[in-house]
């Protein structure tokens, strides 16, 4: 199940950092900063490659 979170935070992490990356250096108008909006993607995508790296995919509780 963690490993789940950790792909959606990867995927959201990768989209982030294209559309701050476009908005930073081309023609992409997204409606808030292109600085935030990478900012956020970076946080996002190592946030998710921690936890697919990191954690074990079980759902027992110890």
């Amino acid at each position: 199940m963690i490993k789940i979170l950790g792909i959606i935070l990867t995927v959201v992490g990768m989209i982030g950092l294209v559309m701050g990356v476009f908005g930073i250096f081309g023609d992409m108008n997204i409606g808030v900063s292109p600085w935030a909006v990478a900012i956020v993607g970076v946080i996002f995508f190592l946030s998710g490659i921690g936890i697919i790296k990191n954690k074990k995919d079980t759902d027992e509780i110890n």
